[in-house]
């Protein structure tokens, strides 16, 4: 049975996820207050707020107000112990009279690390670490792999068929999944700080690359395209909302300065990218881009090559595959180049952590086996 701790840690791990997705380059904390007599009253909850502040431990004391007296503090990460761009969390929390403080990991910036738990436990508070560290680690990784491996979160997303291959479109998408599967890979987009396409995907697919989930249509991620010689087409449906939602099209060196000059007069970016030996822009050297740009986490929908390419560079995280119950058909293409999916259930690196039924199609999700001190 989950002690109390881990009880309302659970609680504060629900509140972080809402922020996914929204606060980038800042951390999606959750934090909530109970009170510390006998009833252990849920006393008020927060999350960091879109755009990354207020942070989660402020908004929750805001709403407890004098509440927040000799209660207990539950916060998925180290509460922050730097002035930045809003006081130390610290010095709030010490201010409002809180006794005691329960953390899930605990934060690798050096700005923080420890520092946060120490300026707590000298102000007499108990602070308590690494309750339901797995599930609070879970939605705080984007944060932990940016500050030290430079780079993001990475999550592949696969759509096959039943045949298990990817269907090419030609100019259009052809879906081998349902609805219900679809909608679940924007639920998906809409928890990510990015989502990244080759060049082929949008020639074949010209994807929007958008969150259309009804009533979440604002949080379209980033819109990151790999293309090399920026080649997109003026007209493809990503360029043609640049202005509206932010678009960055990796490229070479030497891509031409007038085909730079026609991207960021559609209201893109470009992003200069180094070439591994064999042409392809380097998978690790976006990911560290994208992490230099605040980018934490990062979905990637790209075709064949770029799944394989990451998946090589050994930078994914995770893989969630939806499977429907089309057929790719004859022209249809393995999902790794040159691999299918038995790639990842004979892996020694992934595991299969979830297999469910979404409608008639399923979904099945593999993880890497990765941890804070990595």
């Amino acid at each position: 049975m989950a002690s109390q701790d881990e009880t309302f840690m659970g609680v504060a791990v629900a509140m972080a996820r809402r922020g996914l997705g929204q606060v980038w380059p800042n951390p999606a904390v959750g934090a909530v207050l109970v009170s510390n007599d006998t009833t252990r009253q849920v006393v008020a909850r927060g999350w960091t707020m879109p755009g990354g502040r207020p942070h989660a431990e402020a908004e929750a004391l805001r709403r407890a107000g004098e509440r927040a007296k000799n209660a207990t503090l539950y916060v998925t990460l180290e509460p922050c112990a730097h002035q930045g761009v809003t006081p130390p969390c610290v010095d709030s929390i010490i201010a409002a009279g809180v006794t005691r403080v329960v953390c899930g990991v605990q934060d690798p910036d050096s700005r923080v690390c420890g520092r946060g738990v120490e300026k707590l436990r000298a102000a007499g508070i108990e602070v308590e670490l690494g309750v339901l560290e797995d599930r609070a680690l879970e939605v705080t990784l984007g944060h932990v792999l940016r500050v030290t491996h430079n780079r993001p979160q990475i999550c592949l997303k696969l759509a096959i068929g039943s045949d298990g291959l990817v269907a090419p479109g030609d100019g259009a998408p052809i879906w081998v999944t349902d609805e219900l599967a679809r909608a679940r890979g924007h639920l998906m987009r809409a928890r990510a700080d990015a989502i990244l396409v080759g060049r082929g995907t949008i020639a074949a697919d010209n994807p929007a690359l958008s969150c259309r989930l009804p009533g979440m249509e604002h949080r379209s991620p980033v819109r990151v395209v790999l293309d090399s010689n920026l080649l997109i087409p003026r007209d493809a449906r990503v360029m043609g909302t640049a202005s509206d939602i932010p678009t960055w099209i990796c490229c070479s060196s030497d891509a031409s300065d007038e085909r730079r000059s026609a991207i960021r007069a559609a209201g893109a970016e470009t992003i200069e990218i180094k070439r591994r030996q064999d042409g392809l822009l380097d998978p690790a050297s976006v990911a560290a881009a994208l992490a230099e740009r605040g980018i934490t986490r990062l979905l990637i929908e790209g075709g064949p090559s770029v799944a394989g390419s990451f998946l090589e560079a050994g930078i994914i995280n995770d893989v969630v595959i939806f499977q429907g119950q089309m057929a790719a058909g004859d022209t249809g293409l393995q999902p790794f180049g040159t691999a299918g999916a038995e790639q990842l259930a004979n892996s020694d690196t992934f595991q299969r952590v979830e297999r469910r039924s979404i409608g008639r199609d399923s979904m099945t999700r593999y993880k890497t086996k990765i941890s804070q001190k990595q």
